[in-house]
């Protein structure tokens, strides 16, 4: 079986959506839980295989918790990292070598970017845009609209003793 056959055989199996968009390049559409969905890219090189996947922009305050949290979560990581691209927009990649790509080790490192991205979704929207949380947490009860997507956000605008938090201005 070829790599090819070897990657698209992993994906079908795993019922995921994806489109490949040239020879060795295909668009990968993980399903998740907090963060609804993760896309990547898996890029058949000469020695290896590129995973890269967009997990959030650049975060808008507390860059320097936020890259304490990515540096530290990367020692836990299997098979890939985090880092940042010129923007500071948040990615997860990693690289497996021709030899060891096989079923398993794909579907274990698409495991892991899964993991990660949707499992720390919530922390690094707290951790960097809590600010934009608040603000938007105050637009929608001031106009009456849902809350329902920022319920796990809460604990940002409310406190347990004195009540509502309100964004700055």
């Amino acid at each position: 079986m070829s790599l090819d056959q070897l990657i698209e055989s992993t994906l079908d199996s795993q019922e995921l959506k994806y489109a490949k968009r040239e020879q060795g390049r295909w668009f990968v559409t993980l399903p998740g839980v907090k963060k609804l969905q993760t896309n990547l890219w898996l890029i058949l090189g000469r020695q290896s295989l590129l995973v890269e996947a967009f997990v959030c922009r650049r975060p808008d305050e507390g860059h320097e918790q936020v890259y304490r949290f990515l540096l530290r979560r990367n020692a836990r990581l299997y098979g890939v990292h985090y880092t940042v691209d010129p923007a500071g927009d948040i990615y997860l990649i990693g690289r497996i070598g021709l030899h060891a790509v096989t079923a398993d080790e794909l579907d274990r490192v698409l495991g892991q970017v899964l993991e990660a991205a949707d499992g720390d979704f919530n922390t690094l929207l707290e951790l960097g845009f809590a600010g934009a949380i608040r603000r938007e947490w105050d637009w929608r009860v001031s106009r009456g609209e849902s809350l329902a997507n920022l319920q796990a956000f809460k604990h940002l605008v409310t406190s347990p003793h004195e009540g509502p938090v309100h964004a700055e201005s």
